[in-house]
């Protein structure tokens, strides 16, 4: 009985340590070495020059957060000051990597963008990021490189209007300079 209570009490101390060390608002970031569609190295472009969205999301969810990504798309930021940037877990989709690779090839073509992608939780872990399995990051990234927004979601708690609507005003201030 005692060896049970005690593996509680390291998994709860081992819990709220993680979440501790997640990442929250206030934070800065640095720019980290992810890839390409094409797999080559490459860095988030305009960080810490632009306002920007980052939405870093596992393929197995990367629909959750389109009420966001619609609602910035409507609202047609200059691209002289704001950029919203996808990045795709691979590490944690259950599609073998090429594949997706070739699905992100499509939606550069398609949408005229690039798409970056992170198959080793290289972003993730330098950033602190919580689990992001079968989630989506939404993170506001002001031009001091600190994060202005960020929440997770999920197939279960995808992101709605409101939600679409703080991140929108977020940006707006920003941009404002407030």
């Amino acid at each position: 009985m005692k060896k049970v209570a005690v593996l509680g009490l390291i998994l709860s101390l081992a819990i709220f340590g993680a979440q501790a060390d997640a990442a929250n608002v206030g934070d800065t970031v640095s720019n980290v070495t992810v890839r390409d569609a094409s797999d080559n190295p490459a860095q988030i472009p305009d960080l810490g020059v632009k306002v920007m969205t980052i939405f870093y999301s596992d393929a197995d969810a990367a629909d959750v957060a389109d009420p966001v990504t619609d609602a910035l798309k409507a609202k047609k930021f200059p691209e002289a000051v704001y950029r919203g940037q996808g990045i795709a877990n691979l590490k944690d989709s259950k599609a073998p990597n090429f594949i997706i690779r070739r699905v992100i090839k499509g939606k550069e073509q398609k949408y005229n963008t690039k798409i970056l992608t992170d198959p080793n939780y290289s972003l993730k872990n330098a950033w602190g990021l919580a689990n992001c399995n079968d989630a989506s990051a939404v993170i506001v990234v002001g031009k001091d490189r600190k994060i202005k927004y960020i929440n997770y979601y999920r197939k279960s708690s995808p992101a709605n209007a409101a939600e679409a609507a703080k991140v929108v005003g977020v940006v707006e201030s920003l941009i404002a300079g407030k």
